[in-house]
């Protein structure tokens, strides 16, 4: 499942909030019950055009991905969340509008992954990924 959010009005300093969206990027795949396989990368963006600056942040989870792309001057926020695992797409808009008190959404779902033959065989890849990855961090050293 692939939802994208389009994100308007809400809470500038929120979209101006690096750690917010680091923090969001952090513990949310756990909240929706995926696996978080790197430490996001967050970054400020100031480029030419003001209406083109905000926060950036992706994580990569073992299902794929999360993406927050912000532009206050805009009041506008764009949210990808991609996963080969279903998940509940009202409760992951409900949160992403509360993490920046969006006033409107415009939303998609969209059904990827349809290389599988079907959502068992989807499933048991996402599975058996996710196992050894697990086994990959409990063999590394621990500082």
């Amino acid at each position: 499942m692939h939802l994208v959010i389009d994100g308007f009005g809400g809470n500038l300093g929120k979209m101006w909030d690096p750690e917010l969206v680091r923090e969001f990027l952090t513990s949310y795949p756990d909240n929706l019950g995926m696996t978080r396989i790197t430490e996001p990368k967050v970054l400020e963006y100031n480029g030419p055009k003001e209406e083109d600056d905000g926060v950036s942040g992706f994580v990569i989870i073992a299902e794929s991905h999360i993406s927050i792309h912000t532009f206050p001057y805009r009041k506008y926020v764009n949210i990808d969340i991609f996963s080969c695992k279903s998940f509940d797409c009202d409760r992951a808009l409900a949160d992403a509008k509360a993490l920046f008190d969006l006033t409107e959404v415009k939303t998609w779902v969209l059904e990827r992954g349809l290389e599988w033959l079907d959502r068992r065989q989807g499933m048991e890849e996402t599975q058996s990924q996710r196992t050894t990855l697990l086994r990959a961090g409990s063999s590394q050293p621990h500082g």
